[in-house]
């Protein structure tokens, strides 16, 4: 009796917290839907404080039950409201989780520093009104109890979705990467994917906000019963880490398969700014690379053999790589017979009207010749070309359109087949972000490379976020992946996105390991979202079943 009285008045004093912040009003109201969503970046990387969302986002839905019941004379005016604080909580989640990008404005701040407020407080507008968005919807569906939680976790994995497609798309941040705080919790990617982990997190983490002061006035009793939602949504988040430890201890207890191949990774720490502005320091640069990559380490005192993969980052090497036959040849002679390089570029082209540039990967070999090409097909918007270009262009704008460093766009995801090797598939710094989008569909390669440069982006958060989403797209391929980061973070991430090596910020060194073997086709590999997809309509269906109507 004692422990049923205590666990009522829990319930009791949740249910009260509940009532008061439906009851916020203007500021208040926005401000702690600003203050949930800045909580909610604590969940990410490199913080990796799961435990937060299971605050911030009952607090969210606590705040959107107060805008009132979206009657049909009143709809419009209580989804604006509820949209308008789903804008608030995600300015806060994405003003503190992206504040780094102003970093890539004081690289040369005499040119750019006077953009930096505007970046980093228009970029996190822009991207919330897809949380807004979210909120808005889900509040014309809203229910009591648990299944208004069901209901918003639909539309926030929707709008999430439609953040990393819409205009080219930017999938940063997603909330089901706040499982990267679990080798085990990520598992469950290779079946739905990371949106697929962001609407399995939501339907846990809201779980609290079942507490409904609407429900307590209208019931009788202590109301115990409600925690039977928690308590199968926390259940469920128990049986996704088992399954996913269970899948990673048979894959310790299994005898590893060998590809033949060893990788290099070479960290070179280079600091932006020093990569293109002085001739000695360029040679300076390519110098200490090819020390890097031939000298004998602890793990291979014999140093590099044939059979060796070495990996260079994005943009290592500052001149364009094809039209210097000096350079290649320098990288040639320090390859055993059968050794390949994996570096990266820009690359120049002929055009009508000039040139036309690409950010590039080369793979050279022993005889320093190029043995393979990749272009950069998802350009950074603003940062790589401005969108809508060639239109602007036609308009007559050509000067806004043709800034430095503005390239051409690849052909989409590729395979590159090299004798002696496995078939990889190259991805270029932002690339690695997009679920779905990495590997081209006709050809299955067997690993994953992605070059990077995160210099622009100094000693911040920034490259462990961009380190987490590399370690969910090896689990949802069943790939191993291997980065070189310039001055971010390298790794060698095996297929179930386990770092097994790794260099972090502000050292240089080399990772010198076995390529680990691809996996069997992952449920997502071969389906990408569509199972996801049928998971949210049943889901929605589900929770909308015997939904009374509208009441004018």
């Amino acid at each position: 009796m004692r422990f049923e009285n205590g666990l009522s008045a829990a319930v009791y004093h949740v249910e009260r917290i509940a009532a008061e912040l439906a009851e916020l009003r203007g500021w208040r109201r926005a401000a702690a839907a600003f203050l949930a969503g800045a909580l909610s970046t604590l969940a990410l990387s490199p913080y990796n404080f799961l435990p937060i969302l299971f605050l911030t986002f009952p607090v969210l839905v606590w705040l959107i039950d107060g805008v009132g019941e979206p009657t049909r004379s009143r709809r419009r005016r209580v989804m604006w409201r509820a949209g308008l604080l789903g804008w608030w909580f995600g300015f806060g989640y994405f003003f503190l989780g992206l504040y780094w990008v102003g970093h890539a404005f004081l690289v040369e701040a005499e040119k750019f520093a006077f953009l930096l407020p505007l970046a980093v407080t228009l970029l996190p507008a822009g991207l919330a009104l897809f949380t807004g968005a979210a909120a808005a919807l889900a509040r014309l569906f809203w229910f009591r109890g648990y299944r208004r939680v069901a209901v918003f976790a639909v539309a926030w994995t929707v709008f999430e979705w439609l953040r990393g497609h819409v205009l080219t798309g930017f999938p940063w941040n997603l909330i089901g990467q706040s499982f990267a705080t679990s080798d085990a919790l990520m598992q469950a990617g290779a079946m739905v994917g990371v949106y697929g982990l962001s609407f399995i997190a939501l339907l846990v983490v809201a779980a609290p906000a079942t507490f409904d002061s609407r429900v307590h006035a209208a019931r009788r009793g202590p109301g115990i019963e409600l925690l039977a939602a928690p308590a199968i949504a926390l259940a469920g988040l128990a049986l996704v880490w088992l399954g996913g430890a269970a899948r990673i201890s048979a894959a310790d207890f299994a005898t590893p398969a060998a590809t033949g191949t060893s990788i290099r990774i070479v960290h070179p720490n280079t600091p932006f700014a020093e990569n293109w502005n002085d001739s000695g320091r360029v040679l300076t640069i390519i110098g200490q690379l090819l020390r890097m990559s031939r000298d004998p380490t602890p793990e291979r005192p014999q140093g590099i053999d044939g059979n060796t993969i070495i990996v260079w980052p994005e943009n290592a090497v500052p001149v364009l790589l094809a039209r210097e036959p000096y350079v290649l040849s320098a990288i040639g002679r320090i390859l055993p017979e059968g050794a390949k390089v994996i570096v990266g570029s820009n690359r120049g082209e002929p055009a009508p009207d000039g040139h036309v540039f690409y950010n590039s990967l080369y793979v050279v070999d022993s005889t320093g010749a190029i043995a393979a090409t990749y272009d950069k097909h998802h350009l950074v918007p603003f940062g790589e070309y401005v969108p809508l270009r060639h239109w602007l262009g036609r308009l007559g704008l050509r000067q806004l359109v043709q800034f430095q460093g503005s390239f051409e766009n690849g052909s989409g995801p590729v395979t590159l087949e090299l004798p002696g090797t496995p078939p990889v598939s190259p991805l270029i710094c932002y690339e690695v972000i997009f679920p779905g989008g990495i590997v081209a569909p006709e050809t299955r390669p067997q690993w994953l490379v992605n070059i990077t440069n995160d210099a622009w982006f100094g000693a911040s958060i920034g490259p462990h976020q961009h380190l987490s989403q590399a370690r969910f797209r090896a689990v949802e391929q069943g790939l191993p992946l291997i980065r070189s980061a310039n001055s971010g973070i390298s790794a060698l991430i095996d297929p179930y996105g386990r770092l097994v090596k790794s260099l972090s910020l502000d050292t240089q060194g080399v990772i010198d390991a076995p390529l680990p073997a691809a996996l069997q086709p992952t449920l997502y590999a071969r389906l990408g979202d569509a199972f996801l997809a049928l998971l949210l309509i049943a889901t929605a269906f589900a929770a909308s079943f015997g939904r009374e109507p509208l009441k004018r």
